[in-house]
């Protein structure tokens, strides 16, 4: 249901508010291992996919505030564990709500820092 709140709300924006946000080359995610107690930060840039444990995570855009660069990062992401077809998770995430929109993972953990943007 969060989701598709999300989906609706990133479908009705305004020219005005597409203004306000820019697209940068990469971004900067954190993942937790909660079974080794490891803490690891991912960077990558947009296309590239990175193993953290047993998951493969694909960065496809980060966007910032265009007033705010070292602001909010909004992350969207493919995740995909080891054996299986089907993401586990697949849809942007908030930097600073993390919960809004998280990824459902018994043992790993995975939410975007910040965007890259240089």
């Amino acid at each position: 249901m969060i989701r598709a709140l999300i989906l609706a709300l990133a479908a009705t924006s305004t020219a005005s508010a597409q203004d306000r946000v820019a697209s940068a080359p990469g971004a900067v995610l954190r993942g937790l291992d909660r079974t080794a107690s490891e803490v690891r930060d991912i960077a990558l840039a947009v296309g590239q996919t990175a193993s953290f444990g047993t998951l493969r995570v694909t960065l496809s855009d980060c966007r910032y505030p265009v007033d705010n660069p070292a602001g909010d990062a909004f992350a969207l992401l493919t995740i995909k564990a080891e054996g299986l077809e089907e993401a586990v998770f697949e849809g942007w995430m908030v930097a600073s709500s993390p919960a809004l929109n998280p990824l459902e993972h018994p043992r790993y953990d995975v939410w975007p820092i910040r965007c890259t943007t240089s």
